[in-house]
């Protein structure tokens, strides 16, 4: 219980620090202006300007939810560093595990605040124009929450070893990677060489299967989701997000702040 109770108090004022952050502020305008912006769009198509208008929207929300989740999460441990502040935490009855933990949480509250934020955008702009909502939209926004989770977890995981410019490249590298794998998966199978078979399936197992938490063409095109679709997503994602953060603290245990 003590543990968490640290962890938790972490978490809260990671939160508070970071929406101090005028950057974040910044992207959340421009993701709404994009949200905005589809209504205009939509409007110079004779033929399904509200299916235009979704996918714009929702295209808008994924992309600067990744982009403030990378901003923020490659930020996790530089800032104590650069601020000597992680010094004094730790010095007090506080293990790294539980630092790092209460970091990861509060950044992932924050960007799911933000998340929100856009969702409620998205949810006006729609009604405002008449574009029809589904369940699908809900699921769509629930898969993009543990899939953000799992970004902040992963720029964890490069923050916790190196600087914030590298970690910044290997957390967009591996997330822009990860839309790709089902895909290398596909063209590895059809493959005559059993090596670029292997290859492709092991790269399939070992990096994210981020598509698997994109619903976007669903919500937009009004196609049904099934149950099994979304809880094993949500599953996947949290027992991947459990080993990244795993590695994190292992990595994190031994770094030498000296």
């Amino acid at each position: 219980m003590k543990s968490l109770l640290c962890i938790w108090a972490l978490a809260v004022n990671t939160v508070r620090e970071s929406v101090r952050n005028k950057v974040l502020y910044a992207l959340l305008f421009f993701a709404v202006l994009m949200i905005g912006a589809g209504v205009l769009v939509g409007a110079l198509s004779y033929v399904e300007s509200e299916r235009i208008l979704q996918d714009i929207g929702l295209g808008s929300v994924r992309l600067f939810g990744v982009a403030i989740a990378i901003f923020i999460g490659i930020q996790l441990i530089h800032k104590e560093v650069d601020r000597r502040t992680v010094y004094t935490i730790l010095s007090k009855p506080i293990s790294r595990a539980q630092f790092l933990l209460g970091k990861f949480v509060g950044l992932t509250l924050t960007i799911w605040m933000l998340t929100a934020i856009m969702a409620v955008a998205f949810l006006a702009v729609s009604l405002a124009t008449g574009a029809p909502l589904a369940l699908a939209h809900l699921w769509f926004f629930v898969l993009l929450a543990m899939e953000l989770a799992l970004v902040v977890a992963i720029a964890t995981l490069f923050s916790s070893f190196t600087t914030p410019i590298l970690a910044s490249l290997f957390t967009t590298g591996t997330w822009a990677v990860g839309q790709l794998t089902r895909q290398l998966r596909d063209i590895g199978a059809a493959s005559d060489v059993p090596a670029i078979r292997d290859a492709t399936a092991i790269l399939h197992r070992v990096l994210p299967d981020l598509a698997s938490f994109n619903l976007s063409i669903e919500a937009a095109h009004q196609l049904p989701v099934m149950a099994s679709d979304v809880w094993l997503s949500l599953m996947y994602g949290i027992s991947y997000t459990s080993i990244v953060l795993i590695a994190a603290i292992a990595l994190f245990d031994r770094r030498d702040f000296r």
